[in-house]
């Protein structure tokens, strides 16, 4: 792993050097608390701070996939009465 070679050359009050990765499905491990990784969403690569509290979880749930939905108004042709309406 990467993440044996980084957290050594740090020193012992410096944060380890980002190890980027596309393992979404890797899970989180003790030895992997306090390093930052680059996971890759697809597009681009979200920084993740490992916390104690994340051991046992996926890394792909700490960077989102997906932009989630807004629900605002419908628009033009999302119904049939749609059609009815004036543009403005």
């Amino acid at each position: 792993k990467k993440l044996e070679k980084v957290k050594p050359a740090a020193g012992p009050n410096n944060k380890p050097a980002t190890v980027k990765t596309h393992l979404r499905d890797m899970v989180i491990i003790p030895e992997m608390i306090g390093s930052v990784v680059a996971v890759y969403n697809g597009k681009v690569f979200n920084l993740v701070d490992i916390k104690c509290d994340m051991v046992g979880y996926y890394l792909g749930e700490f960077s989102i996939s997906y932009r989630p939905v807004r629900h605002g108004r419908p628009g033009i042709g999302s119904t049939n009465s749609s059609r009815f309406i004036p543009l403005k």
